[in-house]
């Protein structure tokens, strides 16, 4: 075999391996976007208790049995200082100076109590979610829907 015919032989070879490569590559990003997991928000509503075991008495401890969880999927505390829930009857509660931490979930309870860095009290004295159908939306300080939890009539969860 003379030299030129190896130097070709290599030369057809690197080419045949880089155009593998880059197909590989391209098909790559395409393939792992098929088995890529469904988008979480950082913060959502993660569950909602509107329809609280037990007799609808508007007593404190029935109230405080409607509730509404807020989870953090981030690392990192989240400021939720002037965000608000609300639901569609137009009941609305706004976080004042508290900060969610990382991997964290706060519910916020319909009735009083004291609040902690789990439990936050709307200090309602009455029944505030429909116990057929519903919607509660989480908007940001900046009065954009961050999420929304709906039950009933053709819902069933988080949108």
């Amino acid at each position: 075999m003379s030299v030129s015919t190896s130097v070709s032989a290599r030369r057809l070879a690197g080419t045949a391996l880089a155009a593998g490569a880059l197909v590989g590559a391209v098909a790559l990003p395409a393939t792992a976007a098929d088995h890529a997991q469904p988008h979480r928000a950082v913060v959502e509503i993660s569950g909602v208790q509107h329809d609280a075991p037990g007799r609808d008495d508007n007593s404190p401890r029935a109230l405080n049995r409607e509730w509404v969880d807020i989870t953090n999927n981030t690392r990192g505390a989240v400021n939720l200082n002037d965000w608000t829930l609300s639901d569609n009857a137009g009941h609305t509660y706004t976080f004042h100076h508290y900060r969610l931490d990382g991997r964290a979930t706060v519910r916020v309870h319909t009735g009083r109590g004291h609040d902690t860095r789990r439990d936050l009290f709307q200090d309602r004295h009455r029944e505030l979610l429909d116990n057929r159908a519903g919607t509660v939306t989480l908007r940001n300080d900046h009065r954009r829907v961050v999420s929304a939890f709906s039950w009933g009539r053709h819902h069933g969860g988080r949108h």
